[in-house]
C-alpha cells in the first residue's frame, strides 16, 4: 500500500487543477530534490532535513524581523495543531542571526505552542532552498522531495489550505 502513495501523488501533480491549489501555491510537474539543510533545535542540538524523512513537511523559511512572517506565524501554529503528528509537521525554520533566544522570545510573545523551533543562524538554508524572499514555504514529501512552494505570506489555517495540504498527507 505504501508504494501506491507516491503513484497517487504523481498522478495528482499531473492533473494539478483537480487539487484545488490555493492561490500563490506553485506545484511542480515532478517532485524536485531538496538540499539537506542544517539547523539548531530549541535544546541546542543540531539536526538536518534528513531527520524528517518519512513524513510530509511544510518548511517555512522566516525571520522575526520580517513583518509578513510574524503575521502568518499564528496560522502556521494553528495548522500544526490541526494536522501535525507522525505523518506531517510544520517546520518553521528561522534564519535569525541572533539565534534561538530571539526566536523563543517571539514564540512566547505571540503564544506559539505547537511549533518546534528550528534556527539557521548561518542563513545558508536560504541559498540551499533557493528562497527569493521571506517568507517562503516549501511542501516536501515523505521521500524528501519538493512538491511545490509559496513565496509570501498565507493564511495556513484557512480551510481550503488545510484541505489542500491534507491531500498530500493522506
Amino acid at each position: 500500500m505504501k508504494n501506491l502513495k507516491p503513484a497517487l501523488i504523481a498522478w495528482a501533480l499531473s492533473v494539478g487543477a483537480a487539487l484545488a491549489t490555493p492561490q500563490g501555491f506553485a506545484l511542480h510537474d515532478t517532485p524536485q530534490p531538496v538540499a539537506n539543510v542544517r539547523y539548531e533545535k530549541d535544546d541546542g542540538s543540531r539536526g538536518d532535513m534528513e531527520d524528517f524523512r518519512g513524513k510530509v513537511i511544510l518548511v517555512n523559511v522566516w525571520a522575526t524581523w520580517c513583518v509578513p512572517c510574524r503575521e502568518e506565524m499564528p496560522t502556521l501554529d494553528a495548522l500544526q495543531a490541526e494536522l501535525g503528528g507522525d505523518d506531517f509537521e510544520v517546520v518553521a525554520l528561522s534564519i535569525d542571526r541572533a539565534g534561538s533566544q530571539i526566536v523563543r522570545r517571539f514564540y512566547d510573545e505571540i503564544g506559539v505552542t505547537n511549533l518546534n523551533m528550528y534556527v539557521d543562524q548561518t542563513m545558508l538554508s536560504m541559498t540551499a532552498l533557493r528562497t527569493v524572499g521571506l517568507p517562503t514555504t516549501i511542501l516536501i514529501d515523505a521521500q524528501g522531495r519538493e512538491l511545490g512552494r509559496l513565496v509570501g505570506p498565507a493564511e495556513w489555517d484557512d480551510p481550503e489550505m488545510v484541505s489542500f495540504l491534507r491531500s498530500f498527507i493522506e
